[in-house]
């Protein structure tokens, strides 16, 4: 497979990318060269390697999610500026 530079200027279009003729020319060669590298990997034998998401394990790092006391109304209720109802009372945002 080989990018053109009809190639290059499509995805410029897509993009709303405007480039020089130099840029275009420069683009279709580093997408060949990236594609050239691309087929070279499919040489590599790879019927005993088995198909992963990632390179390294992943585990889990988070915490177990576990009840615990919470703050209560009137604390977390506290500093706040206006309150109605046992809610935080903010100024409108709609026009």
């Amino acid at each position: 497979m080989s990018i053109t530079i009809k190639d290059v200027e499509h995805v410029a279009n897509l993009a709303r990318l405007e480039l020089s003729e130099q840029e275009k020319e420069q683009f279709t060669g580093q997408l060949n060269a990236i594609l050239k590298y691309a087929e070279k990997l499919e040489e590599l034998d790879t019927d005993h390697v088995e198909p992963t998401s990632h390179v390294l394990p992943v585990t889990n790092v988070m915490r177990d999610d576990v009840n615990r006391e919470s703050v209560t109304n009137e604390v977390a209720l506290k500093n706040a500026p206006d309150e109605e109802d046992g809610q935080f009372k903010v100024p409108a945002v709609l026009e």
